[in-house]
């Protein structure tokens, strides 16, 4: 295979943003917004506009952002600002679930027979995309997800074997590593979707199974959080130094 083939196949260049969520935990805040168009307090911008910044940075070319709640002001923002990628949008008209919605926004990427990126529109991460592609390609992956270690959020007691407080630990990492909301898939994937439904429910473990799901574990050092609740978007501009 050419260099240049090569780089097509290990490094996708289109991705799908799932930005249809209503964001309820995230209220007041996504009273007038989408939770994509939630900003981080100190960072002058919204979440989508940091994530297609990444994408980009990262050699995407072209996004399709599927949308729900609040459709017309995520719409608007993307049609006013100057975008570091080329972006379209679909809106699904009725809830499809995540396998379908990913289904429905993937049937709008411009190269339906090469690799693609997804994310969902709550994710404020940066790491090496690149990587994750090459790790996806190595295995022979239909699907690579990307696995981060969240620190819990209440302080841990340790004791030895006798009941006897050792130590109190803040905010430790978990044990377990999650699924972090942002993935690789190759282009045969997309006909595995369900037209309705949730891929982690049905597609996902049938590709466990058969030993074409990989899990790319994220490095110590990068930066992720999910932004859920009101509180994670305090703890993200404290950490992003906001």
């Amino acid at each position: 295979m050419s260099n240049a083939a090569s780089d097509a196949v290990t490094h996708p260049s289109q991705a799908v943003v799932l930005a249809g969520g209503q964001g309820s935990r995230l209220r007041p805040y996504t009273d007038d917004r989408p939770k994509p168009m939630v900003e981080i307090p100190g960072t002058g911008e919204p979440i989508i506009g940091h994530q297609l910044r990444w994408l980009a940075s990262e050699g995407v070319t072209d996004a399709v952002i599927s949308c729900g709640h609040l459709a017309e002001v995520l719409q608007s923002w993307l049609a006013s600002n100057e975008l570091p990628l080329r972006v379209k949008t679909v809106v699904e008209q009725e809830p499809l679930g995540r396998g379908g919605g990913l289904k429905y926004a993937a049937a709008a990427l411009p190269r339906p027979d090469e690799p693609w990126f997804a994310t969902n529109g709550d994710i404020w991460t940066r790491f090496s995309l690149r990587e994750m592609a090459e790790f996806h390609d190595e295995r022979d992956a239909l699907a690579t997800l990307a696995l981060a270690r969240p620190r819990i959020p209440w302080g841990a007691v340790e004791t030895d074997e006798f009941g006897h407080v050792l130590d109190f630990i803040e905010a430790p990492p978990s044990p377990y590593l999650i699924n972090a909301g942002v993935y690789v898939f190759a282009a045969e994937f997309t006909a595995l979707l369900p037209d309705r439904g949730d891929h982690e429910r049905h597609t996902f473990p049938r590709l466990a199974r058969s030993r074409r799901l990989a899990g790319f574990p994220l490095s110590q050092g990068a930066y992720w959080r999910a932004i859920d609740t009101a509180k994670d978007l305090t703890e993200a501009a404290r950490e992003l130094g906001g």
